[in-house]
């Protein structure tokens, strides 16, 4: 499905008249998926990301094909449980770090199962 892209940013302030024309129309499916053999999306629960932007309700587009890095936003899977931290990775070693400071980092433990699932490329939020 292609959606009508306008021709012209958006500001916060007061829109210019001029500005009212469509240029091209967007698929939004190309526009946010690169790997779709790989891609998966996920809605939100909680607010461990909230200061990353990232709020309860909000979906999740995950790429498992993409290689996870340093201060990726990722999906892991804690002890059969998927949360959504940021990757860090020290030394070989490696941390899930919320965006919410009353929420704690998740360092593996002896015994306790990690695995990241997949990188978040995008967020999708729904205001209405």
């Amino acid at each position: 499905m292609l959606l009508p892209l306008a021709g012209c940013g958006v500001q916060a302030g007061f829109p210019s008249p001029a500005d009212d024309f469509l240029v091209q129309r967007i698929d939004l499916t190309r526009e946010l998926i690169t790997h779709p053999q790989a891609t998966f999306l996920l809605r939100v629960s909680g607010e461990s990301m909230r200061d990353a932007g990232i709020f309860d309700g909000d979906m999740l587009v995950v790429d498992k094909a993409v290689k996870p890095r340093h201060g990726h936003v990722v999906v892991a899977v804690v002890d059969g449980e998927f949360t959504v931290k940021f990757l860090y990775q020290r030394a070989g070693r490696i941390k899930l770090r919320p965006a919410n400071p009353t929420f704690p980092d998740i360092t593996p433990r002896e015994g306790q199962t990690m695995e990241v699932w997949g990188v978040v490329t995008a967020s999708i939020k729904r205001f209405t």
